[in-house]
């Protein structure tokens, strides 16, 4: 494919609204520099980033119930100030440290959401193979509650609509530190869609699920797919836990299309989580997830956003390398960072970063992306990091091979 043929990028500015408080984790400057960045690149020269239009609020209802879309309109007029708007709106999950109220917060979320449905509007109607939304990838979002910075589950959303527009058969691969809880839960007894998530020891990290042993519901045994890795998992550890699941379960099942999830909290300098990839291993994956679409899908592959909270030395990199990956135009690793955009950081320093690492010269962190494949065994009582997250991978592929006929034991599987 080449580049700007057959994709599209969405890029609504309504969505930088999405900003529950200026201390929040979740700075939606982070969006900012990455559109920065994928100028300075180049990334998007001759690219006209598609804006949704108005979006239809009953969109919501696919996935969230009504009180709880009331409840986030309520949010954004009248606050949590009083008490009883306090205690109202807590059962909603929101007015709490991680999903504060702000004003417009329906409207900032529903252009979230807007946006990453315009992408897979894109695809089923064929104006575009690949569609990229970075401002996506809401995965903790429940039907009546708001979870882990996510209001609306625009994701889940999407993929919803794609089962009433011609698709019946979807993959979805979450690769966030965070486990996809809420992609998983709106999909649970659903065999139409298959939810893999790749994600920190549930035991280690919030929210506390994805195990392998959840496995979907009685319709859909086997179609929740989870693969945990341990705190402090590298890139060699965390790509031979991805090679040794993902393209196994996702051949199998066969999809039209693939969905992915592309949080990049999983960095070693992610200030909320515990693990240590690079940009490099982020990227890799991400091209792992293109280049299934491209074998199994004629190339179909909404890509979104997610986690990802080193706003400026990570997240930026890691979406322009997602949205030139989209693009087919390609930023290797060593690519020169633009003193144009160093300039754009430096202007925003004063007023709306707390704290700032020494910036990156490269789009890359020069790291060695070697791996051996996963094989069977090994010392049930050794407890080195390898050994923990090849006992991992062992657990998830016993767990969910049989249901796809693959064999646990088989390396090549």
């Amino acid at each position: 494919m080449g580049a700007g043929a057959g994709a599209s990028v969405i890029w609504d500015p309504a969505v930088l609204g999405y900003r529950f408080s200026p201390s929040h984790p979740m700075d939606p400057i982070r969006l900012e520099l990455t559109v920065d960045l994928a100028r300075s690149l180049g990334v998007l020269d001759d690219v006209e980033a598609l804006r949704p239009g108005p979006f239809d609020d009953t969109e919501l209802l696919r996935i969230h119930s009504g009180d709880y879309i009331d409840a986030v309109r309520a949010a954004g007029r009248i606050g949590a100030d009083r008490p009883s708007a306090a205690r109202v709106l807590a059962a909603y999950g929101l007015g709490n440290d991680d999903n504060p109220i702000f004003a417009q917060v329906h409207e900032a979320a529903a252009s979230i959401v807007g946006s990453t449905l315009a992408g897979a509007r894109e695809i089923a109607q064929g104006r575009a193979v690949r569609a990229v939304s970075i401002a996506g990838g809401m995965h903790h979002a429940m039907r009546t509650h708001a979870s882990g910075f996510c209001v609306y589950n625009d994701v889940a959303v999407a993929i919803s609509w794609l089962l009433d527009n011609g698709f019946d058969r979807i993959a979805y691969i979450d690769v966030d530190a965070h486990h996809g809880d809420g992609v998983q839960a709106a999909f649970w007894d659903d065999p139409r869609v298959l939810t893999v998530s790749l994600h920190e020891d549930p035991r280690r990290l919030w929210p506390g699920t994805g195990y392998p042993s959840e496995l979907g519901g009685p319709q859909a045994r086997g179609e929740a797919v989870n693969v945990p890795v341990p705190s402090g998992c590298p890139d060699r550890l965390w790509l031979r836990a991805f090679d040794a699941v993902v393209p196994s379960v996702v051949r199998a099942y066969r999809p039209q299309i693939i969905v992915s999830q592309c949080g990049c909290d999983s960095h070693r300098t992610d200030p909320l989580t515990d693990l240590a990839l690079t940009v490099d291993g982020q990227r890799a994956a991400v091209y792992a997830m293109r280049d299934l679409a491209d074998e199994l899908c004629d190339g179909r592959w909404l890509a979104v956003g997610g986690g990802g909270y080193q706003v400026v030395n990570v997240v930026p990199r890691i979406w322009t390398h997602l949205l030139a990956a989209g693009l087919g135009r390609d930023v290797a690793p060593e690519t020169v960072i633009p003193s144009e955009w160093v300039g754009t950081v430096a202007s925003h320093l004063p007023t709306r970063l707390t704290r700032c690492d020494p910036l990156p010269t490269t789009m890359g962190d020069g790291a060695d992306l070697a791996f051996t494949r996963w094989e069977p065994g090994g010392d049930p009582a050794d407890t080195s990091i390898d050994a923990v997250a090849d006992r991992f991978v062992g657990r998830a592929r016993a767990a969910v091979f049989p249901l796809h006929d693959l064999d646990p034991e088989d390396p090549r599987d």
